[in-house]
């Protein structure tokens, strides 16, 4: 198929409508990559082996910091994490010395401090115990340490500088990093996929459905309910949401057959107003769920991830699986098949197509919010998250065949694992333009989709 012809294809000008209307919110979330790098450039294995959080300082020193100056001096040995004992840590503000600590067998210092403030930090490297030294010895002396907080925490790094340096196991965790992201992407997409299948509308406003089961497993979280009981009252409230679309809005201009492309247009007036709601009555600002906190790097073979993106794929392979099972072995998922094949031969057959059209969006929602909440649980939940995800669960889905949600899990795995291993290479800020580069020469070549049957247009 020549270029002009693939470019009348419908799927690859809906990507370029995409494309065009979503681009400032790749820019923005570009800026928000859903792997965080290494801090100072060290590599991401000797962060996770000595880095230091809050919590754990509040338990070495046996109780509240108060207003300090906090750290612990560690250096990666013989692929340990070990830690500087004896060594002289001092603050000072303007000149004058305020204070100093000398660390304990942990190697974590905590220097009392009188406030707020600018301070300079000192480690004195004549201290350090044999076989430490400073990476770089211009940085004994932190010039300008901001504490605006009450308390803030001041890194000196040792050992080499091994700073851009790369081993099998960051390949292989940036590419299982991939994977969940490829994994919530698929759930969040398979809901947009069974609604484009059954009702043919292509629905912007998607990406508002995915920020609000986000936003509402915060709200419960932050009321004091457990965040993994939290989840599925996010789940009920994006299903009511789903519910709610279709009988106010959908149904309606179903019933007065508005064309598709005016729905579409409706969908991103919807979603640009709910987005604008959104920052209005829930902040611009992002902000965390309670079981985001703490959260450290543990080895499983080659790859490194925390416990909660552990859980996370496990859950979405589970939803996945019960998914495959409803459209593949339920009564129900014979009649969302039908509706989407032929809903007037569905409907002479005797299905409900408004029921099965209206369960289609009530399963949407609840999918959406599920993936929305699983991605805020890797970033910040922010007002705007479902719209900075949108672009890569549309790629998903005309990359594995649009109305299939079976290619639309596989299309979220390859955008998702291509999303996250280009970082290893270009700047993160250009990931979901690689993303969108494989898409358009996939459909290039096939314009259907992986899974996708050929049709004849025109």
């Amino acid at each position: 198929m020549d270029l002009a012809r693939s470019l009348r294809n419908p799927r690859v000008l809906l990507l370029l409508l995409a494309l065009g209307v979503l681009w400032p919110g790749t820019a923005a979330g570009a800026q928000t990559p859903t792997t965080k790098p290494a801090a100072d450039g060290v590599t991401a294995a000797d962060e996770a082996k000595c880095k230091f959080t809050k919590q754990e300082a509040i338990e070495a020193n046996g109780g509240p910091l108060g207003p300090s100056i906090w750290g612990r001096l560690c250096q990666v040995i013989d692929g340990k994490a070990t830690f500087a004992k004896g060594a002289t840590i001092t603050v000072s503000q303007g000149g004058k010395e305020i204070a100093d600590d000398t660390t304990g067998a942990d190697g974590v210092f905590v220097v009392t401090i009188p406030g707020n403030g600018t301070y300079q930090v000192a480690l004195d490297p004549k201290t350090l115990p044999k076989g430490f030294s400073l990476t770089d010895e211009d940085r004994a002396v932190l010039s300008n340490v901001q504490v605006n907080l009450g308390d803030q925490q001041s890194t000196f790094r040792l050992g080499e500088d091994d700073r851009g340096q790369r081993d099998l196991s960051d390949y292989a965790t940036t590419v299982a990093k991939g994977v969940r992201l490829g994994l919530i992407l698929a759930v969040a997409a398979v809901g947009l996929s069974l609604v484009y299948g059954v009702t043919g509308l292509t629905n912007f406003a998607h990406a508002e459905l995915v920020t609000w089961g986000a936003i509402a497993t915060y709200l419960a979280n932050s009321a004091g309910v457990p965040f993994w009981l939290a989840v599925p009252i996010g789940m009920v409230a994006g299903a009511v949401a789903g519910l709610a679309n279709d009988r106010a809005i959908w149904a309606p201009l179903r019933k007065r057959r508005m064309a598709l492309l005016s729905m579409m247009v409706v969908s991103i007036g919807l979603s640009t107003a709910v987005r604008n709601l959104f920052q209005v009555a829930y902040g611009p600002a992002g902000k965390r769920y309670t079981a985001a906190s703490g959260q450290l790097e543990r080895s499983y073979g080659p790859f490194r991830l925390t416990p909660n993106d552990v859980i996370i794929m496990v859950i979405c392979v589970a939803v996945l699986i019960g998914m495959t099972v409803l459209l593949r072995s339920t009564r129900l998922g014979t009649a969302i098949r039908a509706v989407a094949d032929n809903a007037d031969l569905a409907a002479s057959s005797g299905i409900a197509v408004d029921r099965i059209i209206t369960t289609v969006w009530v399963i949407c929602g609840a999918l959406a919010a599920l993936g929305g909440t699983l991605y805020g649980l890797t970033i910040n939940v922010k007002f705007d998250m479902g719209f900075v995800l949108l672009l890569s669960m549309f790629a998903a889905i005309v990359l594995g065949g649009l109305g299939n949600a079976y290619g639309a899990v596989l299309g979220a795995l390859v955008i998702g694992v291509v999303q996250e291993t280009s970082g290893l290479f270009i700047d993160t800020a250009y990931k979901f333009v690689v993303a969108l580069l494989v898409l358009i020469l996939v459909l290039l070549v096939r314009p259907q989709g992986i899974l996708g049957q050929r049709e004849r247009f025109g």
